[in-house]
């Protein structure tokens, strides 16, 4: 089954918007119209509409998600204006001309120095105006909008063999646009150079509403009247003071226009931070794709002794040169998984070098020539495979690690991205580090060392004021200074930097610099405060907003929702997590992982987490967003918020945003009606107990789908879903029974070799087996019985005695999905009655449903976090295929157990996300494999998400999120595999199975049951 919904232009497409006709006079006209509208309407206004798409927005949730980025600054604007054209954007333009009002021009949003928030206007090009228009194999080069988010470049380049050469950490959602505002690099900028190095022409608007194409020789100069004497008299200036080493980004790069380097406008024009022009278009360079790329990676006593080592490797031309410091890993181990970070060489600190070369074996000889000069005897070289790849993350995920220090404190940019030549970095590191212990801060820093460039977050206090973070960077600006660097090596100066310029240039520079602002933006339209005439770095902080909506628990204990111990029970440090690094904009085929399904579908700031925890965020400085929890623009946010928990391991800051979401309903409903799907889903395992009174009764009224359909609508659910069948004979019911009654084999039941829970004894005419507990939780007792029943079978034959518990142990997870977390907690005090025992007797817990099985190993601590029960059956609980291949608890040899033959299976397997996000899928994943498997593991949400996918409202991007990845799949699995061997969907989750079901027509099958199926 699939719905018809409008589709997103690929960026290819010949429907995407550079083709559209969209760009009529009476459309530019129309949303002229609309934008005049905003900029004079009172702030009740909500949202006013150009030609068709939503295009003007001035509601307070939109403004909330576009007040600030990646950086410290929240500047609220008045208006957010997603054209869907060029030409549309040119008329926006024009409109803010004629009213003087600020624009701000915006991509990706992940500005680490406040460079994309601005007062006025501000201009999302990511959305629509995001074509590539062509790529030129012979000339190697593209032609570009500027919301083409940069994986995308890349992806429509590899077939010729070639890729754009800078590529900063945050390529599958930096837009190319944003990249030549900042001048962005990344890693590879060592070989390619930066985003200046690699650009050819620019199509832009200056801020007199001219609009011409900028690239070298004098030719450009033409374009605007004036720059041809101002480069002439500062020629010796110029020279001196600009383009000194490669990382010196700060201040606009006037070192481009001198006629011995080409006379390029082009060049000069990137890292301009949108404050010159706006840009409507590029033409870049592609480079060949490095051969065989190959990391090396070296072991130093720290991190300064590490940077003493890049001027000799640089002799060598790598790819890359790469600095990580022994916090970060720590902090990637815990965060992560210490099995996600590759065994490293002894050290501090570590290089990161890359080499390529037409072969391996040149790329091999390449690396060892690395090792010789690296003055260091702790040494790995990794070839391109999953190891390597695993480092990359590491570094990938730095600028969201980085957000926390060591132990765990809130860490901020602004000092983000300092720059000094390689030669100075070493010394540059040891003065850095002393000027941290002078302010009693802590930090994690990592970097492009091959550039002599530092990323660095710091605990400054900005909780509660802005005054050590502006005395700290004045005297870090003192330091860079010291050793000819820059404030900024590829971020930009922004927000954060801008007023620090006077103490890297002289006032002739400075003044120059006004002189071109004065030249392209004489009214100063083009996102004021930075650059020239810059805000005080201190002004427009968000963090030190008052936060009169909430207040902090006096007591974990106390029962008013989670405990958020890890943000010190401060909600309100839990959602300013969020550092805005956007990995939740990622596509899922690039990132790997499972964020944002629903941005996936809609590809809406509002139904990003970033989005959902700006307005959060919003609501607890209470200044914006005024409704406290129960705000409406809240509830927009997390409509479209499945409850994932993708975020919470995806999300390289820890954003959970399930956590949230259920915090906020608890907090808004509580001692208040609740909407229907409260009581009617978020009460399901106790309908169930009601159910299983006549359960065959309940299915045949059922059966009738103008019952059905009724019974759905009038429980607040989409009438186009099925109703779930409830089992005839529920799991705990067959067990007590003696598991031989309505059809199942008597065999299954007399081969069982089970203690009986109600008398706590194992069989006495068996041999001693390890015992392990089967959790039935509610879905699997009551709807999908068949499973547990499996498990019981695979784990008797692995050589277990099973313990089934007698009395029903709920998890609560619909009342926590549904915000009713008194009611979780009760359910789950239960729960610690029954299951505690054996936790703390150090029996493992087999859980079956994914999703309960998380509410074990997560939500419980944070619901009970001083309770040791809690502590004890979190660590006991495991999935099946934990308990199985884990060396600590899988059976052992004298059991007989041997692993089915799986060789003729093929198996579309979709991952839960609380799978995912909490326990992993790898012990599974490595089962499957072990047994011969042909398996597609899916990544990516299959959309039903329990309750979130049956509430009305939801069903269009409930399917639109199976087609991501599962509906796909799912219609192509009759083609994979052999003839005679089986084709399965093999899902643990229920709601992934009743998606399928629902959906594809699809009958899935657990773990458990492809296991029991093939004893």
């Amino acid at each position: 089954m699939t719905v018809d919904l409008p589709q997103r232009p690929s960026p290819t497409d010949p429907s995407s918007s550079a083709t559209r006709s969209l760009s009529s006079d009476r459309a530019r006209d129309e949303l002229a119209t609309a934008l005049r509208r905003a900029l004079g309407v009172p702030r009740e206004a909500k949202h006013l509409h150009g030609p068709g798409d939503l295009v003007v927005d001035t509601s307070s949730l939109r403004r909330a998600e576009y007040s600030t980025d990646a950086s410290n600054y929240r500047v609220v604007p008045d208006v957010v204006v997603f054209p869907r054209s060029v030409d549309e954007a040119q008329a926006v333009l024009e409109v803010a001309r004629e009213h003087a009002v600020p624009v701000t021009s915006r991509g990706a949003g992940t500005s680490c120095a406040g460079n994309s928030v601005g007062p006025g206007v501000v201009i999302d090009f990511s959305r629509h105006v995001n074509a590539i228009l062509e790529v030129d194999p012979e000339a190697r080069t593209a032609r570009v909008e500027p919301g083409v988010v940069m994986s995308s470049l890349q992806k429509a380049a590899a077939p010729h063999g070639l890729r754009f050469g800078p590529d900063p950490s945050t390529q599958n959602r930096a837009t190319l646009g944003g990249m030549i505002g900042n001048n962005a690099c990344g890693p590879h900028a060592v070989a390619y150079g930066r985003t200046a190095d690699n650009v050819v022409e620019l199509d832009v608007v200056d801020g007199r509403g001219h609009r011409f194409t900028a690239g070298s020789g004098d030719a450009s100069f033409a374009a605007v009247p004036g720059l041809t004497e101002l480069v002439r008299s500062n020629m010796a200036l110029i020279r001196t003071e600009l383009g000194r080493f490669g990382r010196q980004v700060s201040g606009y790069s006037l070192e481009h226009l001198l006629p011995e380097r080409g006379s390029d406008l082009a060049k000069m024009l990137v890292g301009t931070e949108g404050t010159l022009v706006t840009l409507l278009g590029a033409t870049v360079n592609l480079v060949p794709v490095a051969g065989a790329p190959t990391l090396v990676v070296l072991g130093y006593p720290d991190m300064a002794e590490a940077a003493d080592a890049v001027p000799a490797l640089l002799e060598h031309h790598p790819l890359a040169i790469e600095g990580l410091d022994a916090r970060l890993v720590d902090v990637v181990r815990r965060a992560k998984g210490a099995d996600t970070v590759p065994a490293l060489p002894p050290g501090g600190g570590w290089l990161m070098v890359e080499v390529g070369g037409e072969t391996a074996e040149l790329a091999a000889a390449r690396a060892r020539e690395i090792v010789a000069a690296s003055g260091t005897t702790a040494t790995r070289i990794l070839p391109a495979g999953p190891e390597a790849s695993a480092m990359w993350q590491i570094r990938a995920d730095g600028a969201g690690l980085a957000g926390r220090t060591p132990s765990g404190e809130q860490a901020w940019p602004g000092w983000e991205d300092s720059a000094v030549p390689p030669a100075q970095l070493g010394a540059y590191l040891r003065d850095l580090e002393a000027l941290m212990a002078q302010y009693g801060v802590d930090g994690l820093p990592y970097g492009h060392f091959g550039d002599g460039c530092v990323h660095l977050r710091l605990d400054i206090p900005l909780e509660t004021s802005g005054s050590v973070l502006r005395t700290f960077m004045t005297d870090a600006a003192m330091l860079v200074a010291k050793y000819g660097g820059s404030l900024s090596g590829e971020h930009g100066d922004g927000r954060a930097r801008s007023e620090l310029l006077p103490v890297m240039y002289s006032p002739g520079a400075i003044a120059a610099f006004e002189g071109v602002k004065e030249l392209f933006d004489p009214r100063d339209l083009l996102n004021p405060g930075v650059l020239v005439r810059p805000n005080p770095l201190d002004v427009d902080l968000r963090r030190p907003q008052a936060a009169p909506v909430l207040a902090k628990p006096k007591a974990y204990r106390e029962p008013i929702g989670f405990a958020f111990s890890h943000d010190h029970g401060d909600f309100t440090q839990a959602v300013h997590r969020c550092v805005g690094v956007g990995k939740c904009r990622a596509d899922t085929s690039a990132s790997g992982g499972f964020m944002c399904p629903s941005y996936l579908a809609t590809k809406d700031e509002k139904d990003v987490t970033r989005g959902r925890a700006r307005v959060l965020q919003e609501m607890v400085n209470g200044s914006l967003v005024t409704g406290g929890w129960r705000a409406p623009e809240v509830h927009d946010a997390l409509d479209l918020c499945l409850s994932c928990k993708a975020c919470s391991s995806d999300c390289p800051a820890g954003v959970d945003m399930a956590q949230y979401k259920s915090e906020v309903l608890h907090r808004a409903y509580k001692n208040r009606v609740r909407p229907i799907t409260h009581y009617v889903l978020g009460w399901l395992p106790r309908w169930l107990r009601v159910v299983n009174m006549a359960p065959r009764f309940v299915n045949k009224v059922l059966s009738n789908r103008a019952i059905a359909k009724a019974v759905l609508w009038s429980g607040g659910m989409d009438p186009r879903r099925k109703m779930m069948a409830f089992a005839e004979v529920p799991f705990r019911t067959w067990y007590r029974r003696g598991g031989a009654s309505d059809g199942v084999p008597v065999e299954v039941a007399s081969e069982r070799r089970v203690p009986d829970a109600r008398s706590g004894g194992a069989r006495t005419d068996a041999p001693e087996r390890p015992r392990v507990v089967l959790w039935a939780d509610s879905f699997s007792d009551g709807l999908a019985p068949d499973v547990p029943r499996a498990a019981l079978k695979v784990l008797d034959a692995a050589g277990y005695d099973v313990v089934v518990p007698g009395q029903d142990a709920c998890c609560g997870l619909t009342w926590i999905t549904t915000g009713q977390l008194d009611g979780a907690r009760k359910r789950l005090e239960n729960l610690l009655q029954v299951l505690g025992p054996f936790a703390v007797n150090g029996l493992p817990i087999v859980g079956l449903e994914p999703s309960c099985t998380a509410v074990l190993r997560s939500d419980l601590l944070d619901l009970f976090p001083d309770d040791p029960r809690a502590q004890a059956v979190a660590a006991a609980t495991r999935t099946l295929a934990e308990l199985l291949t884990d060396p600590a608890t899988a059976p052992d040899a004298a059991s007989g157990w041997k692993l089915p033959d799986l060789s003729d299976v093929t198996a579309v397997v979709q991952p839960h996300c609380h799978q995912h996000s909490v326990m992993g899928f790898q012990a599974d994943e490595r089962l499957l494999r072990d047994g011969g498997a042909d398996i597609q593991v899916l990544a990516g949400c299959c959309g039903l998400a329990g309750n979130w996918g049956m509430e009305k409202g939801h069903y269009e991007t409930s399917v639109a999120v199976a087609e991501n990845a599962l509906l796909p799949a799912l219609r192509d699995l009759p083609s994979r595999g052999s003839d005679d061997g089986e084709r399965v969907y093999l899902a643990d989750g229920f709601s992934c199975r009743t998606q399928a079901s629902d959906l594809a027509d699809v009958q899935g099958k657990a773990l458990a049951q492809l296991l029991a199926d093939r004893l």
